[in-house]
């Protein structure tokens, strides 16, 4: 249980931040956002703010923003009977098509044609009368409540997001993956910050019995050479002690301003497999503020280089199980957890990171495949026709299902029947 909690909490921050960013940049944009949802099924609450409906579902499985757009955009059948609650200039502020989901009092009128994206009016029959047809003016900024009972503005046509400039748009697609980038990036200097500071060459306690305490090196001894090596950072100790293959090496001290030399025999064990060499001591913390951000920051530089390395490597050479889904991260989520808080962390960082790269690779129904199109808008001066893009839009979308069928599948077997 605590598991599915922790995965649910994870994947939640990532999908919301990665949704804000979109929320956030098509607001600033003048885009219209229709509704900001966090979760999905069925609506446990909502709240509308500032032209957006705010609303919370009973699935805590991730969210979703609705931009303004031709397939987004309000609609009323003909036939259908709706309530419309009318201003004092006589427009209609408000539509009930939800069949009394969210009864309000106004006209009930049975509609015989609307327009609520250019035209803004509805014609019908109020009250059942057939025998005359009204026309009732929209207002621009009027709320309609849809069947499901959520209430959201009507979205004319200069408030949708395919009517934006196509630097607007790649603002808005950019912004998702970007937040995700970006709160890997913070949150692997919390990380840092939260985490026991990084060993330095200077030695913090030696392990009893251990190769270092046999020969003599102490607590506080600097490390500055291994073989006449020069040592600068403590990555270098392990990486001179790999190439010693387990032979005697030379490690030159600093010792109350006094250099001394030791002759050492590393230590062979094994970790996850590989062989690797110690002298049997611990670095000393450096816990000043500078060098923990540092770190945060170069660790988030490397996982990020890392990342695009292993995405290149993906399309070199495809594999299954170069991919995980919502199970393996699970999987994963739930393993990592059972380390720690601070391990916890960067493995939030990590995944968050990689999410944002993988959502800017130039393929249908991904945010990248979006940008894509956006730039050749950009590059041929117009925009590409709808029933083109929507043809894109489910070639991807298909592609995307199957992709995802498949990752799920291999995961399960990975994780849980292998």
């Amino acid at each position: 249980m605590k598991g599915i909690l922790i995965f649910l909490v994870v994947f939640g921050i990532l999908v919301f931040v990665h949704e804000f960013g979109h929320f956030i940049v098509a607001k600033k944009c003048g885009i219209l956002v229709r509704e900001f949802s966090i979760g999905m099924g069925p609506k446990l609450f909502q709240k509308m703010r500032a032209k957006t409906t705010y609303t919370i579902r009973w699935l805590p499985l991730g969210g979703y923003v609705r931009l303004a757009g031709p397939d987004d955009a309000a609609k009323i059948d003909p036939g259908t009977t709706v309530v419309l609650q009318l201003d004092k200039q006589n427009k209609v502020k408000r539509i009930d098509a939800s069949g009394s989901q969210m009864p309000i009092e106004g006209i009930p009128v049975q509609v015989n044609s609307a327009d609520l994206v250019d035209d803004l009016i509805i014609q019908g029959y109020e009250n059942g009368n057939e025998d005359q047809l009204k026309t009732y003016a929209v207002d621009h900024d009027a709320t309609i409540i849809e069947q499901n009972g959520t209430e959201l503005l009507i979205a004319p046509r200069d408030t949708q997001f395919q009517e934006a400039s196509v630097g607007k748009k790649l603002a808005t697609n950019f912004a998702g993956p970007f937040m995700n980038i970006l709160l890997g990036f913070i949150v692997f200097i919390i990380w840092s910050l939260a985490a026991p500071g990084a060993p330095t060459t200077t030695v913090g306690s030696t392990i009893a019995n251990q190769p270092a305490q046999v020969a003599g090196i102490k607590a506080n001894d600097q490390i500055i050479a291994i073989n006449d090596k020069k040592i600068s950072n403590f990555n270098q100790i392990a990486s001179e002690l790999a190439k010693s293959k387990g032979k005697t090496v030379e490690v030159t001290v600093k010792r109350e301003n006094k250099v001394k030399d030791f002759s050492v025999k590393p230590k062979a064990r094994k970790i996850d497999g590989q062989r690797i060499y110690q002298l049997g001591f611990y670095g000393k913390p450096d816990n000043s503020l500078g060098a923990k951000l540092k770190r945060g920051w170069d660790t988030s530089i490397s996982t990020t280089g890392l990342i695009f390395n292993a995405v290149g490597n993906l399309f070199r050479h495809f594999s299954l199980n170069k991919l995980s889904g919502p199970v393996g991260i699970y999987s994963q989520t739930v393993q990592v957890s059972n380390m720690g808080f601070t391990y916890l962390l960067a493995f939030l960082a990590m995944i968050s990171i990689n999410l944002g790269i993988v959502n800017l690779i130039p393929i249908p129904g991904l945010d990248g495949g979006k940008l894509l199109l956006n730039l050749i808008q950009l590059i041929i001066g117009k925009p590409i026709p709808e029933d083109k893009e929507a043809i894109v839009d489910v070639i991807g979308f298909v592609i995307l299902l199957l992709l995802i069928v498949a990752v799920t599948g291999n995961d399960i077997y990975r994780y849980f029947i292998k």
